[in-house]
């Protein structure tokens, strides 16, 4: 049998596809910039803040933290979230670091 699809690429490139798959989904970038401007832990108000369905806000809050974006505590009968201050620096630290690529001097190809 062949190699999986990401087997073929580096880690990296593995990892810069699934943060571009997070941002991906305006639900997901509205979580987070909710998250954000809270500056604190949010537990259960993501429905009424963002207008989406409550499975539908857990769908993407696992996603953001499978990745390591978010962290989540289980306080009572409620989990609460925030920003993984920590994984958001390392990931803006791998985004930049390709997104700047452009930013050394090359002679131009075309």
């Amino acid at each position: 049998m062949g190699l999986a699809k990401t087997e073929m690429f580096t880690d990296q490139q593995n990892e810069i596809a699934l943060f571009a798959k997070v941002f991906g989904h305006p639900a997901r970038v509205s979580i987070l910039q909710h998250l954000f401007k809270t500056d604190s832990c949010v537990c259960g108000d993501l429905v009424n803040e963002i207008g989406l369905a409550q499975p539908t806000i857990s769908q993407h809050l696992k996603e953001l933290k499978h990745l390591g974006l978010i962290k989540g505590n289980v306080e009572g009968t409620s989990v609460c979230y925030c920003i993984h201050k920590e994984n958001w620096t390392a990931m803006k630290t791998v985004m930049s670091e390709f997104l700047n690529q452009d930013l050394t001097e090359k002679e131009d190809c075309c």
